[in-house]
C-alpha cells in the first residue's frame, strides 16, 4: 500500500510505511500551505526536480531536521553543499538508481531551471519511481515533449503525477494527450492554483480527462490518497 500526500504547488510526500519520499517541497512561501508544519515533515529522501524557488523551496531546512537524502542534478547538488546539505545523489538524464525502497529513473522535462541566487540550475528534471511495488511518474515542471512516448517502453504506469495549469507548464489539454503518451489512466494533478497565472477550471479539467478515459484527481492540500493493487 502507497499513501500519496499532496502539500501543495508540486509537493508530494510518497510514504510506503517504512519510506518517505518528499517531493520538490515549496511550503513556507506557499500561501496556499500554511496548515502544513514543516518540523513534521521527516522525508528519508528529497527530490528537486529543478532550481525555481517554488521547487526547491525548503528543501534546506527540511534537510537539515531530518537528515534526508536529497536526489537532484549535480547543479543543484553543489548549491545545497555551500548551504550544509552534504547528503545529496546528484543525476541526470537516463541514470536509473536502486534504492532501499525501490527505484529511481530520470526522465526529461522540458523546462528552465534557475537557483534562488540567480545562479545556473541545469537540466530539469523528471522522475520515474518505484515504490511499494508501483511505478509512479513525476514530470516536473514541463511541457508536453515527445519524449513521454518512451516511458511505456521502461515501465507500466500505475500513476501519474502532471503539471496542468497553463504559462509555466502543460495545459490540460496538453497533459490529456501526456496521459496518452505514457499511456497512464490515474492522474494526478500539480502545479496549478497556486498564483493567478495557473489557476484551472477544476470541473473542466476533470470532465476534458474523463472524455478522454482517464481518471484526474485535484487533490486538496493536505490530502492523502491511497494506492494498491485495485487503484
Amino acid at each position: 500500500m502507497l499513501n500519496i500526500q499532496y502539500l501543495g504547488h508540486s509537493c508530494f510526500m510518497l510514504d510506503d510505511g517504512t519510506h518517505r519520499l518528499l517531493f520538490d517541497p515549496f511550503i513556507s512561501g506557499n500561501p496556499m500551505a500554511e496548515a502544513i508544519d514543516i518540523k513534521s515533515l521527516m522525508p528519508h529522501y528529497i527530490l528537486v526536480s529543478h532550481g525555481h524557488g517554488d521547487h526547491i523551496g525548503d528543501s534546506v531546512e527540511i534537510a537539515h531536521q531530518s537528515n534526508a537524502k536529497i536526489i537532484c542534478n549535480y547543479e543543484v547538488g553543489q548549491w545545497l553543499h555551500k548551504r550544509g546539505i552534504t547528503q545529496t545523489h546528484e543525476v541526470n538524464y537516463g541514470g536509473k538508481l536502486n534504492f532501499d525502497f525501490g527505484f529511481v529513473k530520470i526522465v526529461n522535462a522540458v523546462h528552465s531551471s534557475m537557483l534562488p541566487d540567480e545562479t545556473y540550475g541545469g537540466n530539469p528534471l523528471g522522475f520515474l519511481i518505484n515504490i511499494a511495488g508501483k511505478n509512479i511518474y513525476y514530470a516536473g515542471d514541463t511541457g508536453l515533449t515527445m519524449d513521454m512516448k518512451l516511458i511505456p517502453l521502461w515501465c507500466k504506469l500505475d500513476v501519474a503525477i502532471l503539471p496542468l495549469g497553463n504559462t509555466f507548464t502543460m495545459d490540460i489539454d496538453d497533459a490529456v494527450i501526456a496521459s496518452n503518451f505514457i499511456e497512464c489512466n490515474e492522474i494526478i494533478g500539480m502545479h496549478y492554483d497556486t498564483f493567478q497565472p495557473i489557476k484551472i477550471n477544476h470541473e473542466e479539467a476533470r470532465q476534458k480527462f474523463a472524455d478522454a478515459g482517464k481518471k484526474l484527481k485535484l487533490l486538496w492540500v493536505g490530502e492523502s490518497i491511497k494506492v494498491d493493487s485495485g487503484q
